[in-house]
């Protein structure tokens, strides 16, 4: 089985194994007392302090370890809006951040506080002038992501802590994601981080907040990792997480390099491999190892399971892998199609000759996934030869009811009843029908999948086709397609 998936966790790299076993012996004891084990327990405590703040380049005492980095993002988050309260309760954070920043961000809101979502681009970075509009005088704390967990698109903190430092506002860095990989650049005043992203184990986090930073610990009190992290350290997770990173920075510069090439060649090779594929993402800005693509008219959970099956295990940022049925809220957010969305991340060593045979089986794998679907496969402007798929009727004035069928080239418009049918099927069934009106007549596409919001546009953009808006309809939502070609 070959895993694809380091952006959700890395494997355990080999040091961290070597020093959680060697911690498992000699730092069980309680680090905050006095006798020998203790005192051993501390010196290990303080060396892993040590290691993981030069990594991420702060001070010793400014950085904790937390039981996991959503809790590191959750309590940077409440301890800086507790501390500049008095200053307001305004919140920035992008509309691509990871889920534990915008849980945590509605959290806010609904106690009172007021919220502002960044938009981001089509591959998915934002705007720093778009931070810099939204910073207002109550303004108390602004969160950016260091890299995109789901695209792998780099976000540009320097300027963002830029702009937020001339304003007084302290920015939160998620740098889950590419903390492995090196230091966040910029003046920010807080950070996040997760060790099984890098490789080490999970259930250990670090949160770092800078001297000078106002930060009001929330919950109870506890002496332990400065009050901002209570109870007791997992202290040999801990020491098998600062080695981690210590090592995975050390491979970092050779191994990224060489993921690059690799994520290069998918990102090529797809969109000739797989018809009707958008891969998705800043092509430069991005993670070494993660690239992701979306493919047309197919059932994204399907085709994970065929990959699966094929010896890949892959993730996705699509609607039909979740159970609520909805999108993405990144691929959302960047307006890109979500149906049959992949996201292949590349763990540190990954063999070519993986990636290579991944590339050999995939066209193949879709192509059965989107058979199995009736998805159209031919030349034309969005659908095979056979007619209209079933559901499809022809919208003409009532007074014409009843007479004979016109020919194609004069017919008004068509109407898509996809009521109750979840992604991919909306936008097949609209790929089936295209050629059925002339060029300048429409398409209706009923639809009740929050999805066929997001992928009939992208479909429009991908087929040359014209989106022309929604409109209210007794079910659903009309999405309106005007042929142009």
């Amino acid at each position: 089985m070959v895993y694809f998936d380091a952006a959700s966790a890395a494997p355990l790299h080999p040091v961290a194994r070597q020093a959680l076993l060697a911690s498992l012996d000699e730092g069980w004891a309680d680090p905050a007392r006095l006798y020998r084990e203790g005192r051993r327990a501390r010196l290990l405590l303080d060396a892993a302090r040590e290691a993981a703040a030069e990594a991420v380049g702060c001070r010793p005492d400014e950085l904790v370890f937390t039981p996991s980095g959503t809790r590191a993002v959750h309590a940077g988050m409440a301890g800086a809006l507790a501390g500049r309260r008095r200053v307001g309760g305004h919140l920035i954070v992008s509309a691509v951040e990871h889920s534990s920043v915008l849980h945590a961000a509605e959290a806010h809101e609904a106690a009172g506080g007021s919220l502002t979502h960044v938009p981001v681009d089509r591959a998915g970075a934002v705007d720093p002038a778009a931070y810099a509009a939204a910073l207002g005088e109550d303004t108390a704390l602004a969160c950016l992501q260091s890299a995109n967990h789901e695209v792998g698109t780099e976000q540009p903190v320097a300027r963002v802590a830029e702009v937020c430092r001339a304003a007084g506002v302290p920015l939160l860095v998620d740098a889950a994601q590419s903390l492995g990989w090196g230091p966040v650049e910029g003046d920010w005043a807080l950070l996040a981080g997760s060790a099984h992203k890098w490789g080490g184990p999970s259930g250990v986090g670090l949160l770092v907040v800078r001297k000078g930073v106002r930060f009001a610990p929330q919950g109870p009190g506890d002496e332990r990792e400065s009050g901002r992290a209570p109870g007791f350290e997992n202290l040999p997770a801990v020491v098998a997480a600062a080695a981690s990173l210590r090592a995975v920075r050390a491979e970092a510069a050779a191994e990224a390099g060489r993921l690059r090439e690799l994520t290069e060649r998918i990102r090529a090779r797809v969109p000739l491999l797989v018809p009707d594929a958008e891969v998705v993402g800043d092509p430069e800005h991005r993670l070494p190892g993660v690239v992701t693509f979306s493919c047309l008219y197919v059932d994204g959970e399907t085709l994970l399971h065929e990959l699966d099956r094929a010896g890949f295990s892959v993730s996705s940022g699509s609607s039909c892998t979740s159970s609520t049925l909805t999108p993405s809220h990144v691929l959302k957010a960047m307006g890109v199609l979500s149906e049959g969305n992949v996201r292949v991340s590349l763990p540190p060593g990954t063999p070519a000759e993986d990636v290579e045979r991944f590339l050999e089986v995939l066209p193949g794998t879709v192509a059965a996934v989107r058979e199995r679907l009736g998805a159209p496969t031919g030349p034309g402007p969005g659908r095979e030869e056979g007619g209209r798929e079933e559901g499809a009727r022809e919208e003409r004035p009532r007074e014409e009811e009843g007479s004979e069928e016109r020919a194609p080239e004069a017919r008004a418009g068509l109407v898509v009843d996809a009521i109750g049918r979840r992604c991919p099927i909306p936008v097949i069934e609209l790929a089936k029908v295209i050629g059925d009106v002339p060029v300048g007549g429409t398409v209706r596409v009923l639809a009740d999948d929050e999805a066929a919001r997001l992928d009939i546009p992208a479909w429009c953009e991908m087929r040359g086709q014209e989106y022309a808006g929604e409109e209210p309809a007794e079910t659903g939502t009309a999405y309106l397609v005007r042929r142009i070609r």
